[in-house]
């Protein structure tokens, strides 16, 4: 296996590289689509393969300067597209299919560590958390939402039990003018929860998980990015996630499980699911996640999880119970003021 230990002084390491090359291996040569390029980690190692071809994708805007590197070294073999997961048809049409389909979810670090994006808690800049390709802001949510959508995004796209306590807040806050930087949110939902000396993480962590889920629409963009997938991948391809909080493993998990052969049936008297409405072979459902080695060298990789798929000969059907499984998350990412 290449040494790819320079890619950790790069602005966002991807996490779970060698797992990945383990399981395409790319040595033998393939046609791959990176669906969150970021500064081109797992692109930059898999074309370092002669015989593979990328084409990758990003709704960041500011990931272009690191694409047009990459274009230059391999010219012909990597193609990069400014777009949404939910774009990935239209950016290749039906046609074309591929051997390896991977998507590294959640927020990078170069995103985290320009602080003038408003992701961080070190922020001192106005609430934005925009990905790139957005219609709103965490500034528009945080002062004009209503009592009742900022309860549902803390709590749903959050997890965060005190999410009723934030709400409230924020809108008092508001009520005395708008709330226009990060260390005056953080102030409010310190305010507003319960000192928990046992817990690790920030109190803040959840509801800046939650409001930046809200304003990129990541959970609607994941399933139509994975329905997106699961008709580009060739017959014996694999769909490879990396997710890091749960309601996105969830989304993944059900996605792989509910069209696999092995299905699980309501009960054992119940025939097996007919082949036209399996989209993958039998999934394992087993998870991968990051070496101790891996999370001393990136702390950020602590959370990850790994999840992989194999494409089925069936013909691919559009997965209407998907998208109805998740129905209440796409609704509330839709909601507006």
């Amino acid at each position: 296996m290449k040494d790819f230990s320079s890619l950790k002084n790069s602005d966002h390491y991807p996490v779970m590289l060698n797992e990945i090359l383990e399981i395409c291996k790319p040595q033998i040569g393939g046609d791959f689509i990176d669906c969150t390029y970021g500064s081109g980690g797992y692109s930059n190692a898999i074309l370092s393969f002669p015989k593979t071809k990328v084409v990758a994708i990003d709704r960041d805007l500011q990931t272009k300067k690191y694409a047009d590197k990459t274009k230059k070294f391999y010219k012909n073999r990597f193609s990069f597209h400014s777009r949404k997961f939910s774009d990935l048809k239209k950016i290749i049409g039906s046609k074309k299919k591929f051997d390896f389909i991977i998507f590294d979810l959640g927020i990078s670090s170069m995103q985290i560590f320009n602080l003038d994006r408003g992701f961080s808690f070190n922020s001192k800049s106005k609430v934005d958390m925009r990905m790139g390709l957005n219609s709103i802001s965490a500034h528009e949510v945080i002062n004009n939402f209503s009592l009742k959508t900022l309860n549902d995004i803390f709590k749903h796209f959050g997890e965060e039990r005190e999410s009723f306590n934030i709400a409230k807040n924020i809108i008092k806050e508001r009520e005395k003018g708008p709330i226009t930087s990060t260390p005056n949110l953080i102030k409010i939902i310190k305010r507003s929860k319960k000192k928990d000396l046992k817990k690790k993480i920030n109190m803040s962590t959840k509801t800046f998980q939650a409001i930046r889920i809200f304003v990129n629409n990541e959970l609607s963009e994941l399933i139509e990015g994975l329905i997106n997938a699961a008709e580009l991948i060739k017959i014996g391809g694999k769909l490879i996630v990396i997710s890091f909080h749960s309601i996105e493993d969830k989304i993944v998990k059900f996605f792989f499980s509910n069209y696999s052969k092995n299905k699980s049936k309501v009960s054992r008297y119940y025939p097996d699911p007919p082949e036209d409405k399996t989209l993958f072979e039998n999934y394992k459902n087993k998870i991968i996640i990051p070496t101790q080695k891996e999370i001393s060298i990136n702390n950020a990789s602590r959370s990850a999880k790994l999840r992989f798929v194999t494409r089925s000969e069936s013909d691919f059907f559009y997965p209407k119970e998907f998208k109805k499984k998740f129905k209440h998350l796409i609704d509330l990412e839709n909601r507006y003021v």
